[in-house]
């Protein structure tokens, strides 16, 4: 598959998306929506690939929606628009059975994907490119990432599912804090927020978030992982007792796999794992 805005890279079982439109720091187009989209299911799709980094070329991550359509949006009769076909543009293109609906939105479809996607911050990630890595399962970044929501600064609104997603990342307090400013912040305070994981520095963060990335894809079971992350992610909508029940039903399913049988066999023969996956 050629890609026109992003690159694509798998190497020991792990996928290197690469928001590439460095000369307009990586600024999303629908182009590069649909692109994003087709790699996150391509990964998802490939025995070749058991985790995926997201990441961007050049100094930003991403700075948000191209202004090009920020204009546009700005100069359309918003009374003319049939708003449900409109609603329509902002799903993925191919919606699953396998996923729940909130997660078969713009860039909600991330949680539904059965492999763990790492976020690598490399630099600024602003309105909508700040609401993408929110969708990561993990979120590393450079010493030099910088966070704004940037949202209430053009008059628009918590986009994309942020209302959700960010207050349970850092809490209610410091996501208000963000949207109502949509102050810049760095690195170190989104760190004791919480809202990425780690910091390293600038210069070492891709070798870093790749061995991270390879530790998940060789030393793990893949089926852990994908039933690992739908439990966490659908346990955010049911209780503790509907959690535990699931838990006991993924434990029973788990025993009967060739993963268990491997990964109890290489713990005692004391030898690296040979995970399938299955």
């Amino acid at each position: 598959m050629s890609y026109e805005t992003i690159l694509y890279d798998v190497d020991n079982y792990v996928a290197t998306i690469t928001l590439n439109r460095p000369d307009r720091m990586n600024a999303i187009t629908k182009q590069l929506e649909d692109e994003l989209l087709l790699a996150m299911q391509t990964a998802e799709q490939s025995d070749d690939v058991r985790a995926i980094i997201v990441t961007g070329a050049g100094r930003a991550f991403c700075a948000g929606a191209d202004l090009s359509n920020l204009s546009a949006a700005a100069e359309t009769d918003w009374s003319t628009v049939d708003l449900a076909e409109f609603r329509k543009e902002l799903l993925p293109t191919r919606p699953r059975e396998d996923a729940l609906d909130d997660f078969q939105k713009t860039y909600s479809y991330f949680p539904a994907i059965g492999k763990p996607i790492i976020g690598a911050i490399n630099g600024a990630a602003v309105g909508m490119g700040f609401v993408l890595p929110l969708f990561c399962d993990i979120r590393i970044a450079s010493d030099k990432a910088r966070f704004g929501t940037a949202f209430a600064q053009r008059g628009l609104i918590a986009e994309h599912g942020v209302s959700w997603i960010l207050p349970r990342l850092v809490g209610v307090s410091h996501a208000l804090d963000l949207l109502y400013s949509a102050r810049l912040i760095d690195a170190p305070e989104a760190l004791r927020m919480g809202l990425v994981s780690r910091v390293v520095p600038h210069d070492d963060l891709l070798d870093y978030v790749r061995e991270y990335a390879t530790l998940l894809a060789t030393t793990v079971s893949p089926r852990s992982l994908r039933v690992i992350k739908k439990q966490v992610y659908g346990a955010m909508f049911c209780g503790l007792g509907e959690a535990i029940e699931t838990a006991n039903d993924e434990m029973i399913l788990s025993f009967q796999c060739e993963d268990f049988k491997e990964g109890v066999a290489h713990f005692v023969e004391k030898r690296p794992p040979k995970f399938t996956g299955k």
